[in-house]
């Protein structure tokens, strides 16, 4: 198996604190929750070497991570 590069490991570190988010909120809210994996497969055509555009779309994923995590979200819309 080939090794990782930090921008891999970055965005499957991302990836793996959303999984355990969703698994933190109500059952009702998963599956919309749950689409957000959509965010993932929609961007997995871009090139392993445009790192502004990953860079950029890791930083927007935390972002929502955060906001997504935070106690009172129950459920988006």
């Amino acid at each position: 198996m080939a090794r990782l590069s930090g921008l891999q490991r970055d965005v499957l570190s991302l990836y793996r604190q959303c999984l355990r988010a969703i698994r933190t909120k109500p059952i009702i809210g998963a599956p919309r929750l749950t689409d957000r994996r959509a965010e993932f497969q929609k961007h997995i055509s871009v090139s392993k070497k445009d790192f502004n555009t990953i860079e950029y779309l890791l930083r927007k994923g935390h972002r929502q991570l955060e906001m997504y995590a935070s106690p009172g979200i129950r459920n988006i819309r």
